[in-house]
């Protein structure tokens, strides 16, 4: 691992501010970019034996590696998993609204200009609804791997949001690990050869009878391009060797000049080290007990993920977040990776 390349950002350190947190009512968390040096963590976490087996070299032929484990195999779909997960968590209350979004990418709510969105992985909407509330021009198209997950997406939207936020808010099926993201969203003229495959993706999720057109099937036309779209703890829950399609994937769809925000699990968040040796999958990349993946992210990593799919990065760096259980009085030092990329404008 290059340290210092990884631990370098590549942007001043931007503006802290605080958020009080009303999903656990014995943790206070406030977010800042820089509670903590990450460099010093590394320092840490590398020279802590206890830790060492989640900087060794990933062997899947280990007995204590999942992979050759009998007793959790791991799914034959990446996306099963995740379904699972929304069907127990149908009630949505696991994931709040992520208003802290807005003020890591302000370019959200400062357009004074009609733009469109588009939210990969959107789970239950805690992503899109402070998007939709925070700027009246924004249209929000986002996709999930689960149909639960998008009943929740729109129960939240309609239960919170007046009409005209609604008439914003396209949710539809995608299974984007297996199907890529549809044509229609891509920047063409016409999509008249783009068509949408309906087995994979459908934008009404309301009724699972028979086949439902796609937007641009029923409008003759595809909405052409996105002027943004965002990859928020999304693209973690993807095998590594699946992620450099992904963001291609979304680099494909952007208007240019569009951006692509980002934001992901970091390396040494305190979430990686919970993991035990018997969950690694691969390198940095580890399973749950209910099959879902999460992979941590090194700077240098994102940079060339997001670059080699063509696009210019805008800014990259570890944001390291310092929260307090009180009840508990113990200190957890979270790690993200805060990223902006821009597709080229055409000369």
């Amino acid at each position: 691992m290059n340290s210092m390349n990884e631990g370098r950002n590549s942007t001043p350190a931007r503006l802290a501010f605080h958020l009080s947190c009303c999903w656990m009512s014995n943790v206070t968390v406030e977010y800042f970019s820089k509670d903590f040096d990450w460099e010093k963590l590394r320092e840490e976490i590398e020279n802590d034996p206890s830790l060492s087996y989640h900087t060794a070299p990933f062997d899947p032929s280990s007995s204590s590696s999942c992979s050759s484990s009998s007793t959790s195999p791991l799914p034959e779909k990446d996306s099963e998993p995740w379904k699972s997960f929304h069907i127990r968590h149908s009630t949505g209350r696991f994931f709040k609204e992520r208003r802290y979004l807005l003020k890591e990418f302000p370019e959200l709510i400062l357009s004074d200009t009609h733009c469109k969105v588009l939210e990969v992985g959107c789970g239950n909407g805690s992503t899109a609804l402070p998007i939709l509330r925070g700027n009246e021009n924004i249209t929000v198209y986002a996709c999930d791997c689960s149909n639960e997950a998008l009943e929740m997406a729109k129960d939240m939207i309609n239960a919170n949001c007046g009409v005209s936020v609604k008439q914003r808010f396209y949710p539809f099926y995608c299974d984007f690990s297996e199907t890529g993201l549809p044509k229609w969203l891509s920047c063409y003229s016409c999509c008249g050869t783009h068509k949408q495959k309906r087995q994979s993706c459908s934008l009404d999720v309301e009724e699972n009878n028979g086949p439902k057109l796609s937007l641009s099937e029923k409008s003759n036309c595809c909405i052409g391009g996105l002027d943004f779209v965002t990859l928020i703890f999304t693209l973690s829950a993807l095998p590594l060797h699946k992620m450099a399609t992904a963001v291609t994937e979304c680099f494909s769809v952007l208007k240019p000049g569009g951006l692509l925000l980002f934001r992901d699990y970091g390396l040494y968040d305190m979430t990686m080290l919970r993991f035990e040796p018997v969950q690694r999958v691969g390198f940095r990349e580890y399973v749950r007990s209910d099959g879902t993946r999460s992979y941590f992210f090194c700077l240098d990593t994102v940079r060339n993920l997001f670059m080699g799919a063509g696009f210019t990065e805008l800014e990259l760096e570890y944001c390291c977040v310092r929260s307090v259980n009180r009840r508990k009085g113990k200190n957890m030092q979270r790690v993200w990776v805060h990223g902006k990329f821009q597709k080229p404008i055409l000369s």
